[in-house]
């Protein structure tokens, strides 16, 4: 036996227990890691309400990703041994002691980063580098506005764009957050509550406008993120108010832009396996030289991931919460 989080209807974070459940063991395709950490996402928060759908086949319980230690491999998987320190992208199920992944969605642990730190890389890496690096195309010299920040994905989006030479415009809810974005490497950093972004945007870059726009709000600021878009810009929407909303499209076809929105967690096997091989190739040696930090708010045992969800949802909270597994097994 071993144990995980689990609960049994939506609600608050109270609904979130430590319970002993049956050890994973590793199909011919995937590894089994002995957890040491496991970082907390928004999608974890709208999962524990009842707001996000599990896709079909996905392990039970929150968690998207994890840090640990290899301690079972599947009869078909080459390139990953027993003892291996790892990091990994997960469908669920990452708030545990053990879990087991594809092989695909596996990637070393950074050398700089320890444990905990590296237990909140794989889902901002992989959601920044697959929207902003293979959607939107951002490369040195461009602009990009990132809308919150100092938050999880902000805090990485803002070191991953400054570390392959862009321009970064964040968005922050606080002064003292918009100080955050900028310790992260934001050139310019606006407290939405006292400007208006797109205004700030636009003069920030002489009226041209970013090249690409990272978004987790969503609808609400659909208008004005076209209004902020420089022309040939890429609009990327990964979370966020969905619902109906209107889309001048007059103004999105006189910048030649384009708009796309995404969720990994659904993602085909396939494409994760290309994310994750590509976070390892382009991302993961900018960690290691130092270029992109581990930025991590708070950490909480894993019994205690009802608390660490209240304390990300108070919207206070500078870069990741993550768990502690190592804690229950003293």
């Amino acid at each position: 036996m071993t144990s995980a989080i689990r609960f049994t209807h939506p609600g608050p974070p109270e609904v979130l227990r430590l319970v002993p459940i049956a050890r994973p063991e590793p199909a011919a395709h995937e590894v089994r890691i002995r957890v040491h950490a496991a970082g907390i996402n928004n999608a974890d928060l709208l999962e524990r309400r009842g707001h996000y759908p599990v896709p079909p086949g996905a392990p039970e319980g929150p968690g998207l990703e994890c840090a640990g230690v290899i301690d079972a491999v599947g009869a078909d998987v080459d390139g990953w041994s027993i003892g291996d320190e790892v990091c990994a992208l997960l469908a669920g199920g990452g708030y545990a002691e053990e879990v087991v992944v594809p092989a695909t969605q596996v990637m070393p642990k950074p050398r700089s980063l320890t444990m905990v730190e590296a237990a909140g890389l794989p889902e901002v890496a992989c959601t920044v580098y697959s929207n902003l690096g293979m959607i939107a195309g951002l490369t040195a010299g461009q602009t990009v506005l990132v809308h919150g920040g100092a938050g999880g994905i902000g805090s990485f989006a803002v070191q991953w764009a400054k570390a392959i030479g862009a321009r970064v415009i964040a968005t922050a809810g606080s002064d003292a957050k918009a100080a955050a974005a900028r310790t992260f490497g934001a050139d310019v950093a606006i407290n939405y509550r006292d400007e208006d972004f797109a205004a700030a945007t636009l003069a920030a870059t002489d009226g041209r406008g970013a090249d690409a726009i990272l978004d987790i709000v969503g609808a609400p600021y659909l208008e004005r993120n076209i209004e902020s878009l420089a022309l040939d810009g890429h609009l990327v929407i990964i979370g966020g108010t969905t619902g109906p909303t209107t889309l001048d499209l007059w103004e999105l076809m006189s910048r030649r832009a384009s708009v796309s929105a995404t969720l990994l967690r659904a993602r085909p096997a396939a494409q994760k396996a290309a994310i994750v091989a590509g976070v390892i190739r382009d991302v993961l040696p900018l960690v290691d030289s130092g270029a992109i930090r581990g930025a991590v708010d708070a950490v909480f045992p894993l019994a205690e991931a009802g608390r660490a969800h209240a304390l990300l949802e108070s919207g206070t909270t500078v870069g990741k919460v993550v768990l502690d597994a190592t804690a229950e097994r003293l």
